[in-house]
């Protein structure tokens, strides 16, 4: 099986390289072999290497800087994307794309399933949500997974942040009303490759899915958790456990609105791929322990 992998530097596309290579012959480029600013070059990319599967793990993921260049982020977002889906349709390609929990509103507390209506908050969820509509108009065979809280050992995130700062200050200051799961990048590249495998042989698979770790927390019941564990583990660490302050997401303003709520139903992905996924401190802690190693 031929698999062309878009984005290959990225957070997920990184663990890609390796989920991806059990099934087949993977070419893996990034931004310089495929400029999602230039649809037409990625589409010929495409036609040249003519891959059984497209994943696409190339996105403008810079939230806030997508309020100020909202073409930009429609072009790499949605149009691009919605390119590729024309060309796998044309090859009869499986395109595997990555979308996220903005696309949805964050009102109540439920999680939010693959039916429910969306309603994006910011110019980052509304390209997203494009972007999906885009590849289901193109007829092509196609998985969907949204996600949330995207993390991975390799460069930085939120987890890395808070241990740094928890070893400089001695108070901090951490929202706790913004509720979903951090979900490894190495998570959401196992079970890419688990799905693309069965979808390959049931093509009645595809389609649209939730794909987070299990359970829930806060971005402040996240960053506690991550200085325990760091002190626990003989880290020197300066704040004190009663100093990591909750604050309301309004004391923290940013360009782009926040869905406050980012629970996502994984019923239907683990239901139909046979999965069970890991809670969301698993990964995490396996996360911090290379973090250490490394």
């Amino acid at each position: 099986m031929k698999i062309l992998l878009l984005g290959k530097n990225g957070q997920v596309g990184w663990e890609l390289q390796r989920a991806l290579a059990p099934l087949g012959e993977v070419t893996s480029v990034d931004s310089s072999q495929a400029d999602f600013a230039q649809p037409e070059q990625v589409a010929a990319l495409v036609r040249q290497i003519q891959p059984a599967v497209i994943v696409n793990a190339a996105a403008h993921t810079a939230v806030d800087k997508a309020e100020s260049e909202p073409d930009r982020a429609r072009l790499i977002n949605a149009l691009t994307p919605g390119r590729i889906a024309e060309e796998a349709a044309r090859l009869n390609a499986l395109m595997v794309h990555y979308s996220t929990d903005y696309v949805f509103d964050g009102k109540g507390q439920e999680a939010r399933n693959e039916l429910s209506p969306t309603g994006p908050l910011s110019v980052y969820g509304r390209t997203k949500l494009e972007g999906e509509q885009a590849i289901v108009h193109s007829g092509c065979a196609h998985l969907i997974f949204r996600t949330s809280w995207v993390y991975a050992a390799r460069g930085g995130n939120f987890a890395k942040t808070m241990l740094r700062l928890a070893k400089e200050r001695d108070q901090l200051k951490v929202i706790s009303d913004q509720i979903g799961a951090p979900t490894g990048a190495d998570l959401i590249a196992d079970v890419t490759a688990h799905a693309i495998r069965d979808t390959v042989r049931q093509p009645a698979l595809q389609g649209l899915y939730h794909l987070v770790a299990d359970g829930q927390t806060s971005w402040h019941e996240y960053a506690r958790y991550v200085i325990e564990w760091a002190r626990a583990h003989g880290q020197t660490i300066q704040v004190a456990p009663d100093a990591v302050q909750a604050i309301p997401t309004s004391e923290y303003p940013t360009p782009a609105q926040r869905p406050l709520n980012s629970r996502l139903n994984t019923h239907k992905l683990q239901t139909a791929f046979d999965l069970v996924l890991p809670h969301w401190q698993q990964g995490v802690e396996r996360m911090l322990i290379e973090t250490m190693q490394s």
